[in-house]
């Protein structure tokens, strides 16, 4: 008997309309692309609609519009106009300047959310082809599937924390199979999420982008200062109730972004921590924001190791799966991993909105379909390698352009000995290869880096390279196979989502009155054999690298070491300050000119900075890639 063979269903999941809009494709369950809008329109956190990451996933699987089973928006734009509207009730009269700036926009645009999005895709539809169904399951559950389904586990608990959803702000869900079930919420105006993002304004960055600055500044805080002690107090006596089990309220007279257009009540936090907000992009940070930054990063991990108990007491599982814009705080992650409340933890690497858009489309799939799942022994991200990717003719044409001299590699042996060679003479490479990182950080591919046993390369990465505040650490990339010589971690952390220390023996003794020494004195101080990327508080935001995901990458990290015995890198994301990863070979040749990086690798070829022509600049970029 013939069997008929079926079509493949493919299902697009698509985030947009709020920050970091994205595009997604699912193919019979599986991940076959997915990209934010941001790396191909150069606008940070770009918000619009995602036309051009929806044309490249399409042209990545070889199909149209008219392919797709469904298209799956990430959360639900009626139930989130609902919550608005009651917010804006509940805390009349006051909030009537953000009520006529918002709800006009809403009854104009977002209220026809469904004609916007189908008036968007009907530009990929072949001529007479029919608009594939538009499905919209609520923001946590898309978190919560993008956590869950592509983990290892079959059995897990979900934790997912972010600003706010439609309503939701934190919820514990139970996965199992291909179903995810929701056991526990908080809804806005209480969320943790918002929370931090208050303190990141107070402090001086801006919020949605300035989080993880909030996150790298909190080590330089004094522990034992009576200032710290004292924020943390405020914090905790005044500004939010925390129960036994995670659950928490905030005292809104304290916060005005319910139906303000500011993050917190000016006067009155100035009057309960004594300090004012700090000034944007001043120069001296202040040893009073390093304190608060550390009150409340310690509060933070305070709750979420409640909520993790929590999951841990209502699933029963021993395996947990994080998602929304908090699971992106690699600091918690990291104390979470060091309680033992799981076995196993993953954290899905686009854990912000852009993550929404996988998000969606798994759950249509596994969910909407009820189609059956089988996790993968590692995961099913792929490496979270799921961006384009360009061949070696692509990049000597982009060569060509710009005349460009360029050195290529006979083969992948000579390039990483080449490579490995430039980073131990203390060169700053800039490396593009294979497909881009889907999610915020750089993992190999998108990426620029240096030798960690060099003392000057934080400052020299910082100031020339990445034109960003001096204090903020850079990541290590390490063989996954050494990982626990150079640091003390528990399980292997491929998506750079875990902060943990530095081994003990690689550690050097500090000066007596270290804590209260100026910042620059301290962030230059020699604190480990790998000095780069060891951080005030002697930590790290580790990445593990397989050579099952990115061998070419694991093969650049290896010969590295066969020089000095050293398995670990610098790599920090292959951008400016203010610029979205570069996406294109014409991208990373522009941001390679703009800075001070020595060398640039695409593919086969090497291209050296002394050996390039000089590229006509304006300076007019410095002002297009707003400070983040």
């Amino acid at each position: 008997m013939t069997q008929t063979k079926t079509s493949p269903l493919y299902i697009l999941g698509i985030s947009a309309y709020y920050h970091d809009s994205a595009a997604a494709l699912v193919k019979d369950g599986s991940i076959v692309a997915a990209a934010h809008e941001e790396r191909f329109t150069r606008k940070k956190h770009d918000a619009d609609f995602p036309a051009r990451a929806v044309n490249y996933v399409l042209e990545e699987a070889g199909i149209s519009l008219a392919d797709v089973e469904s298209v799956v928006f990430y959360d639900k734009p009626l139930l989130k106009f609902e919550r608005l509207l009651e917010t804006y009730h509940a805390f009349a009269p006051s909030g009537l300047k953000s009520f006529l700036t918002a709800i006009p926009v809403w009854i104009k645009e977002k209220l026809f959310m469904r004609a916007m999005l189908e008036k968007a895709l009907k530009e990929f539809l072949p001529e007479g082809a029919a608009l594939p169904p538009l499905r919209f399951p609520e923001h946590h559950l898309s978190h919560a599937a993008s956590a869950f389904f592509p983990s290892p586990f079959e059995d897990a608990a979900i934790l997912t924390v972010d600003g706010v959803g439609e309503w939701a702000t934190t919820s514990i869900s139970h996965g199992r199979g291909n179903g995810i079930a929701t056991l526990r919420e908080i809804d806005f105006p209480h969320s943790l999420g918002l929370l931090y993002s208050a303190f990141t304004a107070y402090c001086g960055f801006k919020v949605n982008s300035g989080e993880y600055k909030l996150m790298g500044l909190a080590p330089y805080g004094d522990p034992n200062a009576e200032q710290t002690r004292f924020f943390e107090d405020c914090i905790e006596r005044e500004l939010i109730d925390i129960r036994e089990d995670g659950s928490y309220l905030l005292n809104m007279r304290y916060f005005s972004y319910a139906t303000g257009l500011r993050m917190y009540n000016e006067p009155l936090w100035r009057r309960l921590f004594g300090i004012p907000p700090r000034t944007a992009e001043s120069e001296d940070v202040g040893q009073d924001y390093m304190n608060m930054a550390m009150a409340i990063q310690h509060v933070t991990e305070k709750i979420v190791l409640r909520l993790a108990r929590s999951a841990r007491e209502l699933t029963g599982s021993t395996c947990l799966c994080l998602a929304g814009g908090v699971a992106l705080n690699c600091v918690a992650n990291g104390k979470l991993l060091e309680s033992g409340l799981f076995d196993r933890i993953w954290i899905q690497p686009a854990s912000g909105d852009a993550g929404g858009a996988l998000g969606a489309a798994l759950a249509w799939w596994h969910i909407g379909l009820d189609k059956p799942r089988v996790p993968e022994a590692h995961d099913a991200m792929l490496g979270s390698y799921l961006g384009p990717e360009f061949s070696s003719d692509e990049v000597l044409r982009t060569c060509r352009r710009f005349q460009a001299p360029v050195h290529m590699a006979a083969d992948e042996s000579e390039l990483v000995n080449t490579v490995a060679d430039l980073l131990d003479a203390g060169k700053v490479v800039g490396w593009f290869q294979g497909r881009m990182e889907y999610g915020p950080r750089a993992l190999g591919n998108r990426s620029i880096l240096g030798d960690p046993r060099n003392p000057e390369m934080q400052k020299r990465l910082n100031l020339k390279i990445k034109y960003r505040e001096g204090f903020r650490p850079f990541a290590p990339s390490v063989l996954e196979e050494d990982v626990r010589e150079y640091f003390d971690i528990a399980s292997d952390s491929p998506y750079m989502l875990i902060v943990e220390p530095v081994k003990e023996e690689l550690r050097k003794p500090l000066p007596d009155g270290y804590a209260s020494l100026p910042l620059w004195e301290r962030l230059y101080w020699q604190r480990s054999t790998l000095p780069a990327i060891t951080h005030i508080d002697f930590s790290a935001r580790i990445q593990t690298v397989s050579r099952r995901t990115n061998p070419r990458y694991w093969a650049l990290l290896n010969a590295f070491k066969q020089r000095h015995g050293c398995a670990v890198v610098v790599n920090t994301s292959f951008n400016v300050r203010g610029e979205p990863v570069v996406c294109t070979p014409e991208d990373a040749y522009i941001c390679f000119m703009r800075t001070e990086m020595d060398c640039l690798v695409m593919g086969n070829a090497i291209l050296y900075k002394e050996e390039q022509p000089s590229l006509p600049d304006d300076g007019r970029w410095r002002k297009e890639y707003v400070l983040d």
